[in-house]
């Protein structure tokens, strides 16, 4: 993995590739490289920035109608100038991206070395090309059904883009646990990780399914799944527009998106509800039902802060609707043999609808039957094309590594999935459903106010960027926020961070608490408030430095505390959505003070495509 650029048609490819490479930066990687076909095939690539490869190429012959372009996040050998995409075949007649990893990869390997290949890379990827032209040579077979027939000999994910100067009017490309998307323009066609390289260029989009082959062939398309059965392709319009790719006039995306999150909360709930009239519709809820409403618990598996916002809606189902909740980390459901039953009701929760982790977790529970609900945020990904029902979350395209509108709008999506099912189940009244509509609605403005503290917690920010440790800490609906809260450090600044229940401080994380230990607690008033106070003061106790999130007039933290962030006071249901905001704001001024890249953090990539 990480990023995928291909054009084949009448233009100057280097410069589409070039720029859909600048586009796909925001997914984590740390090499890049394109190939070229122009007569001969011409391959460049540099470990480092997109930026590198740009000056290691100039003066270099760049010309060629058809190319393509990766950024990779290394999975097999360390990130360097050989282990740098694309990669060539023994004769270099052929070159080959992929996102993915080969599983079976060093036994084919072996093979291919006692036939007398050799190899100038660590990579898995280098064996899959090698494969491909051993297949090709031997069999004397076209181009496509030697790939074909390689990647059925392969085990594991891929999204491979092939191009030969033995066929120097034809680009391949095929998909298996990796997305891939197809441009459609006049006369040209455009191949991408996600759609944010094609947008410039076409709307006309071909989200392809796994086991698909894309034959592009003298501009004539062709798709086939691998077992070489002729598809029709189903044309989407995209909906994405420039400007929700480009900073805006801020310095980093990363805070273009958090002040985002009045416009996508609102976008994440418009249309589905009406608060006058208590009326509130899920298309994917209404549409199983049944199976919500006899389901004896929901499990919810999800990564990273996608598994924050499932920890989020454990606590408003349970809460609201009264139906027990298992939230999962996908990497560990996968491969525990988890007891899952027909009257399992599984959400899959994921930004870009195409985590690993999670897929595999979906296909497990719809062998044994449950029912599988997706939230995503990305139209036409994979988990939304594997699940029997979801909810989009329309947050809009978020580039940052680091999820902030991502995880508010899943959290909305999934606050509106618990009133909905309390509702039908009769757990909440019409009018407490009006009530919690009516402060729902308010949130984005509640937000707006938020983000008017920024200058005051960038001078927060100032005092605590060279600390080693933060502590995170609450209770109830404030404990997901902790967590959440002390992944966007860590994550971003590259601080040691962690949170916890406030109730387990006791239990161990109070031994690290000092002068030097800043602690963030989550203080807002809820039905344990005064216990969440009683925790402030144990920590005060140990010098610690407190920096406490509370409602707006509260005066009894303030005593205790050494910095306090007043939000304005929402239900303690809806408190997450607005006490997440200026934790993001912190972690996004320490992670700039310490001159960490905000958007692009070290070693992480925006989508875990691969275990």
């Amino acid at each position: 993995m990480c990023g995928i650029v291909a054009y084949i048609g009448y233009r100057e490819a280097y410069p589409i590739i070039i720029k859909g490479l600048q586009r796909l930066e925001y997914r984590g990687y740390d090499s890049a490289g394109v190939a070229l076909l122009n007569g001969e095939l011409a391959v460049y690539k540099k470990a480092g920035k997109v930026s590198e490869l740009m000056k290691y190429v100039e003066g270099k012959n760049l010309s060629g109608k058809i190319g393509m372009g990766h950024t990779r996040w290394a999975t097999h050998g360390e990130p360097n100038d050989r282990n740098a995409h694309p990669h060539y075949s023994e004769s270099e007649n052929f070159a080959i991206i992929h996102n993915g990893i080969i599983e079976n990869y060093d036994s084919i390997k072996k093979a291919l070395l006692l036939k007398g290949h050799t190899f100038q890379s660590d990579t898995d990827t280098e064996v899959l090309i090698h494969l491909i032209e051993e297949i090709y040579d031997t069999e004397n077979v076209e181009l496509e059904h030697a790939v074909r027939i390689a990647l059925l000999e392969v085990v594991g994910a891929y999204a491979i883009v092939i191009i030969s100067k033995k066929h120097n009017n034809q680009l391949i490309a095929a998909r298996k646990g990796s997305p891939i998307v197809l441009g459609i323009g006049e006369g040209e066609y455009f191949i991408a990780s996600d759609a944010t390289p094609i947008v410039e260029y076409t709307k006309n989009v071909v989200y392809v399914d796994d086991n698909e082959m894309v034959i592009v062939t003298d501009g004539e398309l062709t798709i086939k799944t691998i077992q070489n059965e002729l598809k029709t392709p189903f044309i989407h319009e995209l909906e994405l527009k420039m400007e929700a790719i480009e900073k805006g006039g801020y310095d980093h995306f990363m805070m273009k998106e958090i002040f985002e999150q009045p416009h996508s909360i609102w976008d994440s709930m418009r249309g589905r509800f009406d608060a006058k009239t208590g009326r509130l519709r899920l298309g994917g809820v209404a549409q199983y039902e049944q199976k919500f409403m006899n389901a004896k618990r929901i499990i919810i598996a999800a990564c990273g802060t996608s598994w924050h916002a499932g920890l989020v809606a454990e606590y408003l189902i349970e809460d609201l609707a009264r139906i027990p909740v298992e939230v999962e980390y996908a990497s560990e459901f996968r491969y525990r043999n988890p007891v899952i039953h027909e009257d399992d009701v599984v959400i899959a929760i994921s930004q870009s609808g195409e985590t690993a982790d999670t897929l595999a977790a979906i296909e497990l529970a719809k062998q044994k039957g449950a029912t599988i609900f997706g939230v995503c945020n990305v139209v036409g990904s994979s988990i939304p094309r594997a699940t029997h029902a979801g909810a989009y979350t329309h947050a809009g395209p978020e580039i940052g590594v680091a999820s902030t509108k991502a995880f508010t709008a899943q959290v909305t999506v999934l606050t509106l999935m618990a009133l909905q099912l309390a509702y039908k189940k009769g757990t909440i009244t019409e009018s407490k459903l009006r009530e919690y509509l009516y402060e729902l609605e308010s949130i984005p403005k509640k937000i707006e106010k938020v983000l008017l503290l920024n200058d005051s917690i960038k001078e927060l920010a100032a005092k605590y960027k060279d600390a080693r440790n933060f502590l995170y800490l609450g209770r109830g609906y404030g404990f997901p926020v902790a967590l959440e809260g002390a992944l966007k450090l860590k994550e971003i600044s590259y601080i040691h961070a962690e949170g916890y229940p406030a109730a387990e401080m006791k239990h161990g994380p109070i031994a690290l608490i000092d002068e030097h230990m800043p602690v963030v607690v989550i203080a807002t008033k809820n039905s344990s408030y005064e216990k969440v106070v009683s925790n402030i003061q144990e920590v005060k106790a140990r010098k610690g430095n407190i920096i406490a999130i509370v409602t707006e007039g509260d005066d009894v933290v303030k005593q205790f505390a050494d910095y306090v962030i007043e939000i304005p006071e929402t239900d303690d249901i809806l408190v997450p959505l607005v006490a997440v905001v200026p934790l993001q704001l912190l972690s996004y001024h320490i992670a700039v003070m310490r001159g960490c890249n905000v958007d692009q953090p070290r070693n992480l990539a925006k989508s875990v495509t691969v275990e």
